[in-house]
């Protein structure tokens, strides 16, 4: 048995998305095709995702010097272990999907605040004399993005987005060694071609949900 993250960052519903009407048919042929996984779903936002402020570097720097974490305020001790919940939560999980909307070429800000959380040295990397090395190399996962614009590898376009490629670094940087895209893209530039789009994005959700 696997247990997946599926990480969405829309604060629409799932009908008003294309994001999440490709994400939900790729969960549920997911689903169907391993019913024993156990799949917990991440509405970022809809939820507590602490920011990396004042009190978090603050508490970081406080623990490094030796300090114990109850003589954390407590804005520092809150936020420092949310935190660690969300980076412990991922690093047990063992398939992540990402799923989001592209905006003004990247994700929602609340997408790249859970990168954050989940960017953590000893946690899901760690630095060695010859650099960082990922610790995640058994793990799996998948990138749902729509964009109204054609942004994909190998568009016109495609220097512009900066999303996708942001959580390819990632992925990499944490050494996750499988990581698929599905881009749902091109609605506003085609609008009469919208439909299909979707059509065409949700088969290829469909036949990647049953080898993920």
């Amino acid at each position: 048995m696997s247990t997946v993250l599926y990480i969405t960052a829309h604060p629409n519903e799932t009908e008003a998305s294309y994001s999440l009407t490709v994400g939900k048919q790729f969960l549920e042929a997911y689903v169907a095709a391993n019913p024993n996984d156990e799949v917990t779903h991440l509405d970022l936002f809809n939820m507590d995702i602490p920011r990396l402020d004042a009190d978090v570097f603050s508490a970081w720097g406080k623990l490094g010097a030796g300090t114990s974490f109850d003589q954390l305020t407590s804005a520092e001790q809150a936020k420092v272990a949310r935190l660690g919940e969300l980076v412990d939560q991922f690093v047990a999980a063992d398939k992540y999907v990402f799923v989001n909307p592209t905006w003004n070429f990247s994700y929602p800000p609340v997408m790249k605040a859970y990168i954050d959380s989940i960017c953590v040295a000893g946690k899901t990397f760690k630095y060695t004399d010859k650099g960082p090395v990922g610790l995640l190399d058994s793990k799996k996962a998948i990138h749902i993005q729509a964009s109204g614009s054609v942004l994909s590898p190998g568009s016109d376009y495609a220097d512009f987005e900066i999303g996708h490629r942001h959580l390819d670094v990632v992925m990499k940087f944490i050494g996750v060694p499988s990581f698929e895209a599905i881009f749902v893209e091109g609605m506003a530039a085609a609008s009469d071609q919208a439909r299909q789009i979707k059509e065409n994005a949700i088969q290829q959700a469909w036949k990647l949900a049953k080898t993920f």
